[in-house]
């Protein structure tokens, strides 16, 4: 039984930071992506980032510069520190996991955890 368990989600003021974490548990992800998606009320879901295997990354250009994705691959977990957080960035964040790299339809989903930036 594949499960992905996201933490670190919060409240934090407009320039804050956030650091969120993704733990897979029931197999080795070798040759998976890992990443993130975020979806605010009344919004489309959208991808934020992803990190292959090998280390290839990938952001949406509205997170350049403020967030960093990385993995630590013997434990199975990806993070995603934000900095210079915006009101625009509050949504729930999806961690995910695909082969190869993240579609719009990764074949894992965590459940996800709750960011908001207050102005």
């Amino acid at each position: 039984q594949v499960q992905l368990v996201e933490s670190g989600g919060g409240l934090v003021q407009a320039g804050g930071s956030l650091r969120l974490s993704c733990a897979a548990s029931g197999r080795t992800f070798s040759s998976y992506a890992m990443g993130w998606f975020r979806q605010a009320p009344g919004k489309e879901r959208e991808f934020v980032a992803q990190i292959t295997w090998s280390g290839d990354i990938g952001y949406v250009a509205s997170v350049k510069g403020r967030f960093t994705i990385s993995r630590d691959n013997a434990e199975n977990t990806v993070y995603l520190q934000m900095n210079s957080l915006k009101p625009e960035d509050t949504a729930v964040y999806y961690c995910a996991a695909q082969k190869l790299v993240l579609t719009n339809t990764p074949d894992y989903w965590g459940q996800g955890t709750q960011v908001t930036v207050s102005s």
